[in-house]
């Protein structure tokens, strides 16, 4: 966190290193991101990212959008617009939030972007089939994403037990844990530990982390067997 000086933020051990939360999905075929955040470029140049499919939102809160820019190298390259997925309210953030990239009179060199809008229903990029969960942050409805049997949630308070049922059956998932307090719009540790136990998901992993849960060794140690804290670089296999 900038300006802190406490000792998660100050911790030399790499996995304390924790850049804000997205993740790469790939198949041989196909490379999907969820969420472009203002660190986007910097973890596209870190994982050596030379192509890029598609991009899912799952809300339009900054923290999760602010990157989007950055996907015009990717025009470039493939000379191809960019497809972005996300509902209704977060298309609207992102035309509200770059107007440049919609414009009836577009200028050389800015995003070429195209929205398709996410419902209910299942759909599928490339080879990658996608099941869409909606999930609540405080009052808003925040997406998830299930891909075969590894499913992908964060920025939640709350899961509907109609909606946890689109996550049962997964083998793996990878769920938000703000911190040991409860807080308002996203599951506490704690909480998040009851959440996996209630979708009997058999190996999870805790991302959305913040400096407040404290230092990656020391909390490694006190979860469950099969949860873990997830870190900056981890690579899952489902």
């Amino acid at each position: 966190m900038v300006a802190c000086p406490c000792e998660v933020c100050a911790s030399t051990d790499a996995k304390d290193k924790r850049l804000r939360s997205s993740i790469l999905v790939q198949s041989p075929t196909t490379t999907i991101v969820v969420d472009t955040t203002p660190d986007f470029r910097y973890q596209m140049l870190r994982e050596e990212v030379r192509r890029l499919d598609a991009v899912l939102f799952t809300h339009p809160h900054k923290d999760h959008l602010a990157g989007l820019d950055d996907v015009r190298a990717y025009n470039f390259f493939q000379h191809k617009a960019m497809d972005l997925y996300a509902n209704e309210m977060t298309q609207e953030s992102i035309v509200r939030e770059f107007p440049y990239a919609f414009a009836d009179m577009k200028y050389p060199g800015i995003p070429d972007l195209r929205l398709n809008r996410i419902d209910k229903d299942p759909f599928t990029i490339g080879d990658i089939t996608i099941v869409p969960i909606q999930v609540w942050h405080m009052k808003m409805p925040v997406l998830g994403f299930r891909f075969g049997s590894f499913t992908y949630i964060t920025d939640a308070n709350r899961i509907d037990e109609s909606e946890r049922e689109k996550v049962r059956g997964s083998e793996q998932i990878v769920l938000n844990a703000l911190r040991h307090e409860k807080h308002l719009s996203h599951f506490s540790l704690t909480e998040a530990i009851a959440e996996v136990r209630q979708l009997g998901v058999p190996k999870a992993w805790f991302t959305h982390v913040s400096h407040q849960l404290g230092k990656h060794e020391d909390v490694t140690p006190t979860l469950p067997p099969g949860m873990h804290l997830a870190y900056d670089g981890l690579t899952l296999h489902a």
